[in-house]
């Protein structure tokens, strides 16, 4: 039996109740600095897997990337679908990351942000397998990801030992910036970190 969080009625819940103390209210710091340094070029994409309410996506959508994101949360989907500007180029699934038909290889950039810690440690594996064959050749990894304790998750901590060991068998790390407390949600603080991975080009 799955454990209570891997299935869609953990998180709606929380999402109907308005206990979300894992969202961060409005576009992370570190993301708008990403995105003033890495504006779309012409056809650019980018997923982002349990987008829960969607602060983000109309940023990226401003940038000039075609959107796609994924939550099963009902609540959490129509959430982002209020924040989404008309026009916007934007899609939005409600739907498991791991069973949503999405193009492989057809990503410039997957977006980080509270989805890995919602995931048992049990499916890392899987988790990097999936974001690896999703990103184009020279796609990005990127975003914020919680290093803090991860034995009674969620949020399940990804750590620099097993995790590092499977990301590194898939994608080249680029860069590691430690994020300010001041740009998390509480529950977060002083254990966030802005990490770029890249997949390497097909020889």
């Amino acid at each position: 039996m799955s454990p209570m969080h891997a299935e869609p009625e953990f998180w709606e819940e929380r999402y109907r109740a308005g206990q979300t103390p894992w969202e961060f209210p409005g576009v992370p710091p570190a993301l708008t600095r990403f995105l003033a340094r890495n504006p779309a070029r012409l056809g650019d994409t980018v997923l982002v897997p349990g987008c829960g309410s969607g602060q983000e996506l109309a940023a990226f959508a401003a940038a000039g990337y075609a959107v796609t994101a994924v939550d099963f949360s009902a609540t959490a989907v129509d959430r982002a679908r209020a924040r989404v500007p008309a026009g916007a180029a934007v899609a939005l699934h409600c739907a498991d990351f791991f069973t949503c038909p999405l193009a492989a290889a057809g990503y410039r950039l997957i977006y980080e942000r509270t989805f890995v810690c919602a995931l048992d440690p049990a499916r890392w594996a899987a988790v990097t397998a999936r974001i690896a064959s999703l990103l184009r050749p020279e796609g990005r990894w990127v975003g914020l990801f919680y290093e803090g304790p991860k034995e009674d998750g969620p949020p399940f901590g990804w750590d620099g030992g097993e995790a590092e060991e499977l990301l590194r068998a898939r994608l080249e790390p680029l860069l590691t910036l430690p994020v300010p407390p001041a740009e998390s949600p509480a529950l977060f603080a002083g254990r966030e970190w802005w990490r770029e991975w890249r997949r390497p080009a097909e020889a």
